[in-house]
């Protein structure tokens, strides 16, 4: 069975902690926010500013849960009514940790947005039957923790959603998604979560994935990669040129705004000054950026994903 490391001393995961205080680290969903808007990283890091729940998301969280807990059932037992059965006990949980979700689903109309939300889940919850057979997966780890600290000091550290390991020893590296899968065109963005935890288990345990395996539950779709040391060589070196932009930026004070399509289903609109609005105080310690010391050869910018 694979393991992780404990998280270090003194180490606080970056957007966990209460008060604003300088990443330590970097995750995949991190990393996605640097690379759509350095302003959105550093609200969502930096200044830690709230976000409404969102009910995707929470569904997205919610089929995770179900999926996850299915397997500690016996091969046998692992079928559509079963998981489909297991929704509403897993939302109760949810909805114990987080009582602001019950926001999502106001009580004036007699409970159907709910039901509504909740029969999609299950659907999503069906269709990853048509996808994958649980009966046949004896999966090594689920929601697992993974944390590993680069030659360069730069601590990489994410939850993948299931870890096969073959008989032979191969691994497979296995993420649900409750949308739908991109388009062609876009599938090395979607993958790049999937390189980074690859990077991060070859590190871990000196050995490259077999198989990166994206399952798109909203579409029906099942999107594999497999890495090869080259590929998982380039995704080091970005993030190394990714966390060197944040760590000046972060030094600086320098967060700029990013603006694209998805500014309109961003919650900090409000205060983000392509819509007008004033950011907060920047609550770290400012230094001029010539001040900054730069490794040489280090480049301005990381290039998007």
């Amino acid at each position: 069975m694979m393991t992780s490391p404990g998280p270090l001393p003194g180490a606080a995961d970056a957007g966990a902690a209460p008060g604003a205080a300088a990443p330590v680290s970097l995750s995949p969903s991190r990393a996605g926010d640097f690379m759509q808007c350095p302003l959105l990283y550093r609200f969502r890091v930096i200044d830690r500013l709230p976000e409404k729940p969102s009910a995707a998301a929470t569904r997205g969280t919610l089929v995770h849960a179900v999926l996850e807990r299915l397997f500690d059932h016996p091969a046998a037992e692992r079928t559509a009514p079963r998981a489909k059965a297991l929704v509403p006990g897993q939302w109760e949980r949810l909805l114990e940790a987080k009582p602001e979700l019950a926001e999502l689903f106001p009580d004036g109309d007699g409970g159907e947005a709910l039901a509504r939300w909740l029969a999609e889940a299950e659907a999503l919850v069906e269709r990853w039957f048509t996808l994958e057979d649980p009966t046949r997966l004896e999966p090594v780890e689920r929601e697992f923790f993974v944390e590993a600290e680069l030659e360069s000091g730069l601590r990489l550290r994410g939850i993948i959603d299931r870890v096969d390991v073959a008989a032979t020893g191969e691994v497979r590296i296995v993420d649900y998604k409750t949308g739908k899968a991109p388009r062609p065109e876009y599938a090395e963005g979607a993958l790049f979560q999937m390189k980074f935890y690859a990077l991060v288990v070859w590190r871990l345990k000196q050995v490259v994935p077999r198989r990166l395996q994206l399952v798109y539950l909203g579409s029906g779709d099942v999107l594999t990669y497999d890495p090869v040391p080259a590929d998982l060589e380039r995704v080091e070196r970005k993030l190394h040129a990714l966390w060197e932009a944040i760590r000046e930026a972060t030094e600086t004070g320098d967060w700029r705004p990013r603006p694209t399509k998805l500014c309109g289903w961003c919650d900090h609109r409000a205060v983000c000054p392509e819509f007008g609005g004033t950011p907060p105080v920047y609550p770290l310690p400012v230094v001029p950026r010539a001040a900054v010391p730069r490794p040489a050869g280090s480049p301005e910018r990381p290039a998007d994903s």
